[in-house]
């Protein structure tokens, strides 16, 4: 017993920490998504900049500073050099050691906190401010090729020092020995120092200002996105009325009105999609309205004759027809709707397409006594899909038919280029209205509603043909006028366009 009352806490527990599990990745996640935003790479690419350039600087600072003061404990250890080099040969120190020499020696050695030794002509180091090597033969590379005349000076640098070897020169500039200067570096270190120590507070000054001001313009910059995030938020949430109005840069100006425009397009189908479904509704009403309105005469009627029985019901099945018309024509508009509808493509003959679209029409046209004239111009072998295209075509030429005038013509020509080929048809029928003009392709759209229903219309040709034009890559235009006739030109690639 005791175990199974324990059960159900281990289960929490371990929701528990499946739970915590979870919720850490998902901060976690927020955290790298923080840090992959453009305000942090604002900030990095302001701050890195600005701190690779005090870098630079520093160290330029630095280096030049320390060549200054460098070149300038070499000139005046140099030209005390000179100085003592004459007093040596004035004096005949080589020779015999003067005290005066010797004690100026020291006093130079502790003017430049170091030590001076003094070498004749055979190597022998007759003075050395330490006393270590006075007496003992000094082989130095640099005092020999100094006493043979090979340089004027040579200077070897260290950390703390810098050590000169200067020629001393006798009679005829003859060099007859050598003086070996080290000096201490430690004042033009402290110096070096001091201006490092001011660069480096400078540079964290600076630094801490250049993040201010990082923080500051990141911010400043990526706030107009902030309102556009909020403006795309709350047009999510179904606010489509709204627009964006957002100042700033061009950029931010030009994301503000393309996000405007968007939404002025989303509007737009907003309302179209609203109005097809009200358009819809009211196209599919209208018919089960009539059948019921007949069915309900029928049960009315009683005894009524056979002849009005089978009148009712005929008119009852012409009115079931034209629905199940507009429900097919609204099933194929849904089909090309879809961006991922299948194109069944191949090479067709385009003047036999034509002409099989023809002789399926010439019945009707005869009926109401219309003339039919087709002109191909050349044979036209294009890739397209036979059978929306032969739907397209169709419609076109039925509606030349249906709104012509007694006695009419259609007239249907075929031509083509290099890069396209062209369908026109031209009727001599009642014409549509120029302000009507650019909403025959819209669905349910009907110039004339009354005689567009009396021909059995369903208001949806033309969109399909559009729908089909359009997923050709083709263009399709109008151009009429009233009581003369309409014409309607299809252009479509020869070769498609996936």
């Amino acid at each position: 017993m005791g175990k199974r009352e324990g059960m159900p806490g281990q289960k929490n527990k371990k929701a528990r920490g499946i739970w915590n599990k979870i919720s850490g990745k998902y901060q976690l996640k927020k955290k790298l998504e923080h840090l992959l935003s453009m305000r942090v790479a604002l900030f990095a690419l302001i701050f890195f900049t600005v701190g690779t350039a005090l870098f630079a600087v520093t160290v330029g600072i630095s280096a030049v500073c320390r060549e200054e003061a460098m070149s300038g404990r070499i000139s005046e250890v140099q030209e005390y050099g000179k100085f003592l080099s004459n007093q040596i040969v004035s004096s005949g120190y080589l020779a015999a050691q003067g005290a005066e020499v010797t004690t100026e020696l020291s006093v130079a050695a502790d003017i430049f906190d170091g030590r001076i030794l003094v070498v004749d002509g055979n190597l022998k180091v007759v003075a050395d401010t330490f006393n270590n090597e006075q007496g003992k033969i000094l082989l130095s590379r640099e005092v020999i090729e100094c006493i043979r005349g090979m340089h004027v000076c040579q200077v070897k640098e260290g950390e703390d020092h810098i050590e000169l070897t200067l020629p001393v020169k006798g009679a005829e500039n003859t060099n007859v020995g050598a003086i070996i200067l080290r000096a201490s570096l430690e004042r033009e270190n402290a110096v070096v120092n001091h201006v490092g120590h001011s660069v480096f507070i400078f540079d964290v000054v600076t630094l801490l200002v250049a993040a201010f001001v990082a923080f500051f313009v990141s911010g400043r910059m990526t706030k107009p996105f902030k309102s556009i995030v909020a403006s795309i938020q709350h047009v999510t949430d179904g606010y489509l009325e709204d627009t964006v109005s957002i100042g700033g840069f061009y950029e931010v100006k030009r994301i503000s009105d393309s996000f405007n425009e968007m939404l002025l397009q989303m509007k737009k189908v907003e309302e179209s999609r609203q109005e097809f479904v009200s358009n819809v509704s009211h196209e599919l009403k209208t018919p089960m309205t009539s059948i019921k309105v007949l069915a309900d005469s029928l049960t009315m009627q009683g005894e009524a004759p056979a002849e009005l029985y089978r009148e009712f019901l005929s008119d009852i099945t012409d009115e079931i027809e034209r629905e199940n018309k507009i429900i097919n024509d609204l099933l194929s508009l849904v089909r090309l709707d879809r961006k991922e509808a299948e194109m069944h493509i191949a090479q067709v003959s385009i003047n036999e397409l034509m002409e099989i679209i023809l002789k399926r029409i010439k019945p009707i046209a005869k009926n109401r006594n219309i003339e039919l004239v087709f002109e191909s111009f050349r044979p036209v072998l294009a890739e397209v899909d036979e059978v929306k295209l032969s739907l397209a075509v169709s419609n076109l030429i039925e509606n030349a038919v249906k709104y012509n005038v007694e006695d009419g013509n259609v007239r249907v020509s075929l031509n083509a280029d290099h890069k396209y080929f062209y369908i026109s048809v031209s009727d001599s029928g009642i014409g549509i209205p120029e302000a009507a003009q650019p909403f025959v392709f819209d669905r349910f759209y009907r110039v004339d509603k009354a005689r567009s229903r009396e021909s059995g219309g369903t208001g949806l040709g033309l969109a399909i043909t559009k729908s089909v034009v359009l997923r050709h890559k083709g263009t399709i235009k109008v151009y009429s006028r009233e009581n003369e006739g309409t014409t309607f030109t299809v252009r479509i690639p020869l070769n498609y366009i996936a």
